[in-house]
């Protein structure tokens, strides 16, 4: 949207996957337990239900909750991450792309969950922030919802220090017609409190008055 290139991109040369994957290799083989934000969808959507996983990455997330009996589809326009996710899950949906430009991927609408984890949103290119919201929030069904988990802190970032606000995260999703449900400050459903460094957001979008 702006010609610049995303803050993921500017910090890896988009050659990130293999290692991004052996990272979390090795928490599991530490014993982590690296399945947190699929576990928090779980309890937002019972299986069958439809996601995005936008900024899929290797696709650690969406490959799980496929496990879990979910449809998922994974976008991403680091084509390094993409290639492990391919390698990992050949019989699953991932799509090269920009997420401000989502439409130009012919996506099905209606989706019941569209997901943004790992710092998605503060590490796209700068100036796209509100065009990707809006792009994502025009994929939800009625009443579906828009999940999303980012820092707030360099502490919580790979960047020196963070590009956006809640308060202007919150701002860009209600110009998309999305609605602040709850907000936690981890995968495990902390309570957030203002000044935490990390959040996770469920916004939704409204169901329209009249339909069920």
């Amino acid at each position: 949207m702006t010609g610049q290139q995303d803050r993921w991109a500017e910090l890896t040369g988009g050659q990130a996957g293999e290692e991004y994957a052996q990272r979390f290799a090795r928490l599991v083989r530490s014993g982590h337990d690296v399945h947190g934000e699929a576990a928090f969808c779980t309890t937002l959507l019972g299986p069958g239900g439809r996601v995005l996983d936008a900024g899929c990455g290797t696709g650690r997330i969406a490959i799980r909750l496929a496990e879990l009996g979910y449809h998922c589809t994974g976008v991403d326009i680091d084509s390094s991450m993409l290639a492990v996710a391919r390698r990992d899950a050949p019989a699953q949906e991932w799509l090269l792309g920009d997420l401000a430009r989502l439409d130009a991927l012919g996506l099905e609408p209606e989706f019941d969950l569209v997901l943004a984890a790992g710092n998605v949103i503060p590490l796209l290119a700068p100036g796209t922030e509100s065009a990707v919201i809006r792009q994502l929030a025009a994929l939800l069904k009625p009443g579906g919802l828009l999940l999303t988990g980012m820092g707030l802190d360099a502490a919580h970032l790979p960047l020196p220090e963070p590009p956006l606000t809640l308060t202007d995260f919150d701002q860009w999703c209600a110009q998309s017609g999305l609605i602040l449900r709850q907000r936690y400050a981890t995968w495990g459903g902390e309570p957030y409190r203002a000044g935490c460094g990390y959040a996770v957001s469920v916004h939704s979008r409204p169901v329209p008055a009249g339909r069920p």
